[in-house]
C-alpha cells in the first residue's frame, strides 16, 4: 500500500507508539487512509521507520481497540469501514463507601471495590475523643489554624511513622492535610511549575494521580513496569525536559500489590538524580517490617512522602499529610495555606490525641488481623487462580483465567451482586490494558456476607464465559 502518509512522520520526545498513533488516526481523517486500506505489516513498518516493532504494535492495538483500524488474523491489519467509536473517560471513584457491617441485605451488591475498614473499637474512642477536645480544645475554639497550634499534631504524625525510614526528619516538614488524595495535590502545587508540565506514573497506578494531575493541567506520562515495579530504563527514558514528578506506590503497589525493592529503588532514585525530576511516594497503607528506604531517604533534596490514618484507623476524619524533602518545606506549606489555611484546630487536636496515644498503634494492629482473617478466605477459594497479595494488605490483584475479558467479567459480577474493581480504572486511556481485576477486602460486612461473594467469585470463574447470561 501506499505509505506517503509516512513522510512527514517525526519523532518528538515522548512515548513514540502515542506519535504513531495520532498520524496513522491523522491518515485517516484526511483521508489519505480509507476504508479497507491495508496497513503494513509490525515488522515491515518499524523497519522503515526506525523504530521497534513493539511500538508499532502497540500503536495498531490502540486504534483497533478504538475502532479505527481492525485485525483480520491470517491477513493484517485494516482501516476500519465504520467511524471511529468514541473514546470515553469514565468518572470512576476514587473511593467506594461500603455497606456497613450489619446493614447489608441479600439483594444488595456487596462492594469488593475498596477494602472497607472494620470496627475495632475505634468508633467509641473517636466518640470518645472528639467530645473531648471540644469541651476542652488545647488550641481554643475561636481560631483560625497556625504553624504553632498545628505543631503537637505534626509532632504525632512523626511519632507515628518513627518505623519508616525517612532519614533526617523535623516536625517543620510536615504539613497537615485533609486525607490522602489532599495531601498528593499538595505536593503536586509545591512542584509543578510552567504552562504545561508533565507527571509520570505507573502504566497501572492509583486514579488519583491522574486526577490531581488534571486539576493542575498536567500531562501524565505512563511507565512500564515489571514483577519489581518501575523498570528504571523505561522510566529514563521517558523522562523528558517537562517531567517534574514521579508519582508512586512502591510498598504496597495499588493495584497490583507488587513491591518494589531496596535495590530498584536505588536506581529509580539514580535516574530521578541524573534527569532532575521530583518523586512522590505515595504510603497509602503502612505495612509494617517494610525492608527497604523510602524515596525520602534515597534522594533527600527531591523525595515526597504523603500517607494517612485512613486505612489503618478511620477515613471519616480525613486526616493525611505530606512531607517535604529536608529543608524543602516552604513551598508544601504554602501550597496548603494559601490553599485552605491549614487542618482545623479541632481535627489538629484531636489527631495529636489519637497518634500519641497506645490506642493508635492498637487499632492499626486489630484492622491488619481482620483484613488478613479475609485475605485466608479469599485464599481458600481462589487460591488456585493467579492472584497476588501481600500480608496484611487490603486488596488483592487477581489475573482473570484464559475465555474472561475484564469488562465481561465485571459485568458478570454486578450479575450477581458482586462489584470488583477493573484493571482498566488503573489504566490511560492509552494503555493496553491486562485482564485483571482487583478485589478490595471489604470488611465492613459481615463474615458470611464476604465469603459469600467470594464463592460468587470463583464461580464465575469455573464458569465457561459463553455459558454465563448477564
Amino acid at each position: 500500500m501506499d505509505t506517503n502518509w509516512t513522510q512527514s512522520l517525526t519523532f518528538r520526545d515522548g512515548p513514540k507508539y502515542l506519535v504513531l498513533r495520532d498520524a496513522i488516526a491523522g491518515a485517516v481523517e484526511q483521508g489519505h487512509l480509507t476504508a479497507n486500506d491495508k496497513l503494513p505489516p509490525v515488522r515491515d513498518l518499524a523497519y522503515s521507520l526506525g523504530i521497534t516493532p513493539g511500538t508499532v504494535a502497540r500503536a495498531y492495538s490502540i486504534l483497533t481497540d478504538q475502532g479505527v483500524l481492525r485485525g483480520e488474523v491470517g491477513r493484517g491489519t485494516f482501516v476500519a469501514n465504520k467511524e471511529p467509536l468514541a473514546i470515553v473517560e469514565q468518572d470512576v471513584p476514587l473511593v467506594h463507601d461500603p455497606v456497613p457491617h450489619g446493614m447489608e441485605h441479600a439483594d444488595m451488591p456487596v462492594s469488593l471495590l475498596s477494602p472497607g475498614m472494620p470496627n475495632v473499637g475505634q468508633a467509641a474512642y473517636l466518640r470518645q475523643l472528639m467530645a473531648s477536645v471540644s469541651a476542652d480544645p488545647p488550641s481554643g475554639i475561636m481560631h483560625y489554624p497556625t504553624r504553632e497550634a498545628s505543631k503537637p499534631a505534626r509532632e504525632a504524625v512523626k511519632h507515628w511513622l518513627r518505623d519508616v525510614d525517612l532519614g533526617m526528619l523535623d516536625a517543620i516538614d510536615i504539613v497537615l492535610a485533609h486525607g490522602g488524595q489532599n495531601a498528593i495535590l499538595l505536593v503536586m502545587q509545591a512542584v509543578l511549575r510552567g504552562r504545561r508540565p508533565a507527571v509520570m506514573v505507573e502504566e497501572l497506578a492509583y486514579p488519583g494521580f491522574r486526577r490531581a494531575a488534571e486539576l493542575l493541567r498536567a500531562d501524565v506520562i505512563p511507565v512500564a513496569m515489571d514483577e519489581h515495579g518501575i523498570i528504571p530504563e523505561a522510566l529514563e527514558a521517558a523522562a523528558g525536559a517537562e517531567v517534574q514528578l514521579l508519582c508512586t506506590t512502591p510498598t504496597l503497589h495499588n493495584p497490583t500489590t507488587v513491591f518494589t525493592p531496596a535495590e530498584r529503588r536505588r536506581k529509580i532514585a539514580a535516574v530521578a538524580r541524573r534527569c532532575g525530576f521530583h518523586i512522590l511516594e505515595d504510603d497509602w497503607y503502612r505495612l509494617p517490617g517494610v525492608d527497604a528506604p523510602t524515596y525520602r531517604q534515597l534522594v533527600p533534596e527531591r523525595g515526597w512522602y504523603v500517607s494517612s490514618i485512613s486505612k489503618l484507623i478511620t477515613p471519616s476524619l480525613r486526616v493525611g499529610y505530606a512531607i517535604s524533602p529536608r529543608g524543602g518545606g516552604a513551598s508544601l506549606r504554602r501550597a496548603a495555606e494559601h490553599g485552605f489555611f491549614g487542618l482545623s484546630t479541632l481535627l489538629a487536636d484531636a489527631t495529636a490525641k489519637l497518634l500519641t496515644g497506645p490506642t493508635a498503634e492498637d487499632f492499626a494492629q486489630k484492622t491488619t488481623e481482620v483484613y488478613e482473617e479475609r485475605l485466608r478466605i479469599v485464599l481458600n477459594y481462589l487460591g488456585g487462580y493467579d492472584i497476588k497479595w501481600r500480608e496484611g494488605s487490603p486488596i488483592l490483584w487477581l489475573s482473570l483465567p484464559a475465555g474472561w475479558r475484564t469488562a465481561a467479567f465485571c459485568a458478570a459480577a454486578e450479575a450477581v451482586q458482586v462489584r470488583v474493581r477493573s484493571a482498566e480504572d488503573f489504566a490511560s486511556r492509552e494503555a493496553r490494558v491486562p485482564h485483571a481485576v482487583r478485589i478490595g477486602l471489604n470488611a465492613a460486612v459481615s463474615m458470611d456476607t464476604f465469603e459469600g461473594a467470594i464463592q460468587k467469585l470463583r464461580g464465575l470463574l469455573e464458569t465457561a464465559p459463553e455459558r454465563v447470561a448477564v
